[in-house]
């Protein structure tokens, strides 16, 4: 938006401001209060979900530390995070028929915040995740294995549910977390099987023989994967004799 636009939209928003305020008989500055009182438990939600992402990428990010020193490389390539958009959980809450409130909102979705940890290999997905499973501040709330019992779309990935607690201004609060770990293979395949599966205008014909094509690549990047792991283990098989 140009300069001349963004002031003639603000300056529209000023007048229906002013008439608004002016019709329910509070002046400007109440009104933004009221408007201000009303965002802070929605502000404070989506906040929380930050807070328990930075707890969960601190974990990982210290047991990646440890075990360059343990076993002289990081198991960990990448960690991404995300908070769901207030779009994508709207969409969701009428999707599933969730009650249209926070609390509803916060005991029945579970993949608000979401951290994806990128690993070398397949061995390293099972290690971090029975690390993270042991601290004692975090919750195991469901266990989904899509790597030993892969989706029919070919779609690998370990993903836990998981509650941890953040200490607030005057409470703790648990906050679930989606995560996800992955081999680089395994997040190439993902990655790229999300963007051509949601191009528009494909005819199911066409859509039929890419499923099928996407499957044959997810058996390709998973064998890599294996070979992968194999040749890992017989470098440590040969160190370990020497």
């Amino acid at each position: 938006m140009d300069n001349e636009k963004f002031m003639d939209s603000a300056e529209k928003m000023a007048t229906e401001l002013a008439k608004f305020t002016k019709d329910m008989n509070i002046n400007e500055e109440m009104f933004l209060d009221l408007i201000e009182d009303s965002l802070y438990p929605v502000e404070q939600f989506f906040a929380n979900y930050s807070c328990a992402i930075m707890e969960i990428e601190t974990k990982f990010k210290v047991l990646n530390e440890q075990f360059s020193l343990k076993y002289d490389g990081n198991p960990i390539e990448s960690i991404h995070s995300r908070v769901k958009d207030y779009d994508s959980i709207i969409r969701k809450v009428i999707r599933k028929k969730i009650p249209r409130d926070l609390d509803s909102i916060e005991e029945q979705i579970n993949d608000i915040a979401g951290v994806r940890v990128i690993c070398s290999f397949v061995d390293d997905i099972y290690r971090l995740a029975d690390c993270l499973l042991q601290q004692d501040d975090i919750t195991l709330i469901r266990r989904k294995d899509y790597i030993k019992n892969p989706k029919p779309t070919g779609y690998r990935s370990l993903h836990l549910i998981v509650s941890v607690p953040i200490f607030l201004e005057n409470e703790k609060k648990d906050v679930k977390v989606e995560v996800q770990l992955r081999t680089i293979a395994m997040d190439f395949w993902a990655s790229l099987e999300h963007k051509l599966r949601y191009k528009k205008n494909i005819s199911p014909q066409m859509l039929e023989r890419l499923s099928h094509e996407l499957t044959d690549c997810a058996e390709i990047s998973a064998s890599l994967d294996g070979r992968m792991q194999n040749v890992r283990n017989l470098i440590l098989a040969e160190n370990g004799k020497q």
